[in-house]
Parts: structure tokens; C-alpha cells; sequence
């Protein structure tokens, strides 16, 4: 259902929806920054304990572990391109990536009684012959990628890309939009302690780390973490958003899904974790990264025509390698 505005009625800019008046919940099709209540969070803490009373044989967790790639590949076999939609919304979010995109708004989160306001970074001389380089992990089918080439013309960029999945670089590898002039996407398994990738450490400006943390072993994190960091050069940044604690899909879990504590496999065989903001900045701070951002996201998405309210929760970051 397409959202019907009046002539004297502006609709709220993505990221600026606040939900002020209960009684209009189904105005929209999306809250911002909603804020949860006691009772709310002791259900949510409930429906995890449940969730998390039965887990995997050893088989399983073997299979789930030894046959991921596989996995993964089934799933971009199966979805192609068209299970993820291209994630324009990333700069309100992350106006780095592009910053010659002008058509974003900004986004304001309030932060208690304070608001945190993304800031659009300076474009800088285009004109002179420095390169920016992005390196997206975990970029499947190029959701991320095309969006960035779409809206940032800077002819210095220059975006690579890696994912678990071979299908999934096929598949980014065929689309018209893919320009080797401005990208380079390979296959990579992030876990592994040394990276074969196309450029040296302590060259990148950007890695971007969306969505795709959650599906790497809790145990194998900080490797990963380790590894971004030395690739980053001094002063570079990441952008990082994932499922954050009590998120939708966590409290969708049935019985027997459960790897270990708020860790899942969906039943596809992919797996995903759910964060708390304490994980995500230890896992930063301890591999020598500034923080500059952490906070949650809470989005309050609406069903109009079932009238259903349904609750997401992501972790949001940006962590700085110190110059």
C-alpha cells in the first residue's frame, strides 16, 4: 500500500519518521528511532530464552561449519539477484561513501537527552589524481556496490569487493552495471588468518561491514577484525551495521535453530548472530580502533494491510584506525 500524502501534508524524510502519536501507527509504513518500553523488552528476552533451549547435534554443527561456502552458494543459486535490494538508504547512514551525492538526507538519532547528527564530510578537489579506495566484505550480489558507483561520479574511486560465495561473484561479475574500470569483485573467505586480496595493507580509505559479520562464527570475529585493521590505512574508517539483540528475526526463531547464545542458522543453513552495542565496540576497541559512532537502531516497520507493528533492531558503527 502506497502511502497517500495530502497537499498540505509533507511526508517526513527517510531517517527523520518519528512516531509521536501512538494512534497513528498506521499512517506510515516505517518508524524511526523507536523506543521500547519495560514489558517490551522482558517478552523480547523471553521468546530468546525459548528460542535457545534446544541446539544443534554435533553432526550439524559440522555440517553447518565444514559446507558453509555451500551453503551460501545454494542460497545466491536459488535467490539470484533478487533477494536483497540495492541499499540506497546507506548514505544517510554513511554519507562517507559517496560524498559528492548531494540528494541525501541527513539522518538525526536521538541519543538520550542528547542527538547525535551525521555530518556530510567534505568532497574535497576531485580534480587532483588521489585515489579512494573502498573495500566492501561480504558484498553478495553488489547491493552495496552499484548504489555507490550510481551516486558518487568521482573519477579517483575505486570500489573492491569480496564474498564467501562464488556464485554470488558470478552473479555480480554478469550484471551491466559492473565496470572494471571502478570495481573488483573476488572471492574471499574473510575468516581465513592471511587474506589473498588485490591491494596492500594500510592502503584502504574504507572497508564496509554490513550485514555480514552476524554470519561469521562469534569465534572467528576478532580475526576478521584484526585483518580490517591492517589493511585500513592510518586514519581510514569503517562503516559497520548488523543485527542488533532482540531484532525481529531473532524472535522469529523456533526451537532447535539455536548454535550457541543468540547464534542461528536459518533454515537454509546460513547462519547469524545479534549483537549488543558493548560486543560491537569491544570487538573494535580491542584491535585498536577509535570509535566514532555506536548506537542502536530501533525501526518500527507496519504491515498496513494486516495491520501488523513488527520491531527491528540493527547495531550501527564507525571505527577509525588511529592516524
Amino acid at each position: 500500500m502506497e502511502d497517500t500524502i495530502s497537499n498540505t501534508e509533507k511526508r517526513p524524510q527517510f531517517g527523520n519518521r518519528l512516531l509521536e502519536n501512538a494512534e497513528e501507527v498506521f499512517k506510515h509504513n516505517a518508524w524511526d528511532n523507536v523506543q521500547w518500553d519495560e514489558e517490551q523488552e522482558k517478552a523480547a528476552k523471553e521468546k530468546v530464552q525459548l528460542n535457545s533451549q534446544t541446539t544443534f547435534t554435533e553432526d550439524t554443527l559440522k555440517d553447518l561449519d565444514t559446507n558453509a561456502d555451500k551453503h551460501w552458494d545454494s542460497f545466491y543459486d536459488i535467490h539470484q539477484n533478487r533477494f536483497f535490494k540495492d541499499r540506497h538508504w546507506l548514505f544517510t547512514e554513511f554519507p562517507e561513501l559517496a560524498p559528492d551525492n548531494t540528494s541525501a538526507p541527513l539522518r538525526v538519532y536521538p541519543n538520550n537527552d542528547e542527538t547525535v547528527k551525521s555530518i556530510k564530510p567534505e568532497v574535497g578537489n576531485q580534480a587532483s589524481n588521489v585515489k579512494r579506495y573502498i573495500f566492501e566484505i561480504g558484498c553478495g550480489v553488489g547491493n552495496t556496490i552499484f548504489p555507490i558507483l550510481q551516486y558518487s561520479r568521482d573519477p579517483n574511486l575505486f570500489i573492491y569487493g569480496c564474498d564467501f560465495s562464488t556464485k554470488a561473484i558470478e552473479i555480480i561479475r554478469e550484471n551491466e552495471l559492473y565496470d572494471t574500470s571502478r570495481c573488483c569483485v573476488f572471492v574471499l573467505d574473510a575468516t581465513k588468518s592471511e587474506w589473498d586480496v588485490p591491494f596492500e595493507k594500510d592502503s584502504l580509505d574504507i572497508i564496509v561491514l554490513i550485514f555480514v559479520l552476524s554470519a561469521i562464527d562469534p569465534t572467528k570475529m576478532k580475526l576478521v577484525i584484526d585483518n580490517i585493521y591492517r589493511y585500513l590505512k592510518p586514519g581510514g574508517l569503517v562503516v559497520f551495521r548488523d543485527y542488533g539483540r532482540y531484532d525481529l528475526a531473532q524472535l522469529r526463531f523456533k526451537k532447535g535453530r539455536c548454535i550457541s547464545d543468540n547464534f542461528y542458522a536459518r533454515g537454509d543453513k546460513t547462519k547469524v548472530y545479534f549483537f549488543t552495542q558493548e560486543e560491537v565496540s569491544s570487538l573494535f576497541k580491542e584491535a585498536g580502533f577509535l570509535e566514532e559512532q555506536n548506537l542502536v537502531d530501533r525501526r518500527l516497520q507496519v504491515n498496513r494491510g494486516k495491520m501488523l507493528t513488527m520491531y527491528r533492531v540493527w547495531i550501527q558503527g564507525k571505527y577509525r584506525k588511529p592516524l
